[in-house]
């Protein structure tokens, strides 16, 4: 890939973060809010559009002609997530087209002993098996390459289902003056056609970007495939011991400790499956929406061609266009959801970590402080990934789980946390969530007080 593409990566990861650039004024083209096709900019330079034969939904744009074309010669791959791309563009972005060194044997030794250090106290303080496998768990550390590689594998499942959804025909416009508008045809096609081959080149850039900075694989929390292998990425860790003047081998117990947590919960195989089924069901419920990307395309002055083609290129580039406009309503009642389960997931881990680390490591609460500052404080290019997957991993998140896991530690001690794990119907609601009293009740754990005099009950 040379390095206009690297570069267009890079313009890809600001757009992501939100710093949008200024678009021309709606008026510009139409009234605000004036649906009537007549009126679009673009009907002067669509007049070829139509039922010529040519699947090409480009026709009658000449400077799109090269697109179309290229789509068109992709057949059936258009609709499907372009992988290839993908891994191209992760690898570039990662390594910033760099060779990386291997990993040093004395680090990996360093690993390996703390790793047993961590997976001994993470075991005794939870009671759970942090083996999926049966063999024992192992970390390793690993470069920002081969965390790409595994991690794109990971992901693929769900970058596929979200592929999938984007390539579904949307539903037929509800509004009449949408009906039998031709700009509105095309724009249905070119969204069938562009958002997979799109979310490829998206997937492979926000994967490499991640690469840059995660510690390990449980930065989101993602199940992967079956494995007692974890992930460290030492480059990551070092440079981040480095900033904060934090002792290595410190840190690299604290990361140990926070993966095996991780791993242990996810090994649970009904945690395991409500997180993967709540995570793939989100990513299948996308629905293309062309309204959205033709009021965008409603801003762009067709006057001038090479002006025009330089704007629709940033529009194109820009996933909030592609994939921002098309969360459904079944995906928005799926969130509290699984926002209450990442929730209580996330609280249990740091719950443990606290009460392991502490009298572990002596500078457990200054490493503490500085990577939970980190992981809330990330840009948000950083996030990207997880929105696609309805992971918001803010700091409403970690205080919300927090909440739940000591409002149950206070009021039945650690023990009664182990209901968690005895099946799906035991994880918290949403409500229950915001209220760990109501989950206690739930489970007919009988906290000792009268009723009615829960202090979480509404």
């Amino acid at each position: 890939m040379d390095a206009a593409a690297v570069d267009r990566s890079d313009q890809l990861h600001v757009r992501i973060g939100g710093q949008h650039g200024a678009q021309p004024a709606a008026d510009r083209a139409r009234c605000a809010g004036d649906r009537d096709p007549c009126h679009r900019p673009t009907m002067a330079v669509m007049s070829g559009f139509g039922p010529t034969g040519d699947d090409n939904p480009f026709e009658g744009m000449p400077f799109l002609g090269d697109l179309g074309r290229m789509l068109g010669g992709m057949g059936g791959a258009a609709g499907g997530l372009q992988w290839d791309a993908a891994r191209q563009m992760a690898m570039q972005v990662a390594s910033g087209g760099e060779s990386e060194p291997n990993i040093d044997p004395i680090a990996r030794m360093d690993v390996e002993q703390l790793a047993r250090v961590a997976d001994l106290h993470i075991a005794q303080k939870t009671g759970l098996s942090t083996s999926m496998t049966g063999r024992g768990v192992q970390v390793v550390p690993v470069t920002r390459m081969q965390w790409v590689q595994r991690s794109l594998d990971a992901y693929k499942p769900l970058f596929e289902s979200l592929a999938s959804s984007l390539s579904t025909a949307p539903e037929a416009p509800s509004d009449p003056a949408e009906q039998g508008d031709p700009f509105a045809a095309m724009l249905t096609q070119i969204m069938g056609s562009m958002a997979p081959m799109m979310l490829g080149v998206t997937a492979g850039g926000m994967i490499g970007h991640l690469a840059q900075r995660s510690f390990g694989q449980y930065d989101l929390p993602i199940p992967r495939e079956p494995s007692d292998e974890l992930l460290l990425v030492l480059p990551n860790v070092n440079g981040f011991a480095d900033d904060w003047s934090i002792d290595r081998k410190d840190l690299l117990l604290w990361l140990a400790m926070h993966e095996i947590a991780h791993h242990a919960v996810l090994a649970v195989p009904h945690v395991r499956a409500a997180l993967e089924g709540g995570l793939r069901e989100y990513a299948a419920g996308f629905r293309p929406d062309a309204s959205g990307l033709s009021d965008k395309l409603g801003t762009v002055d067709m006057s001038d061609p090479q002006a025009s083609m330089a704007e629709l290129q940033n529009l194109f580039g820009d996933p909030e266009v592609v994939l921002g406009a098309i969360q459904t309503d079944a995906q928005r009642a799926l969130l509290p959801r699984l926002e209450a389960l990442i929730a209580m997931i996330e609280g249990y881990v740091d719950h443990v970590m606290d009460a392991v680390g502490t009298g572990l490591i002596s500078s457990y609460g200054m490493i503490t402080e500085a990577v939970r500052r980190r992981r809330v404080q990330a840009d948000e290019s950083d996030r990207f990934v997880a929105r696609l997957f309805g992971l918001e991993l803010g700091q409403a998140t970690y205080d919300q789980g927090a909440a739940f896991i000591d409002g149950v530690v206070e009021r039945e001690g650690f023990d009664a946390l182990d209901a968690l794990w005895k099946g799906e119907s035991f994880l918290p609601t949403p409500a229950e969530i915001e209220a760990p009293g109501l989950w206690l009740a739930r489970i007919e754990i009988d906290t000792g007080t009268d009723t009615g005099t829960d202090t979480d009950t509404p």
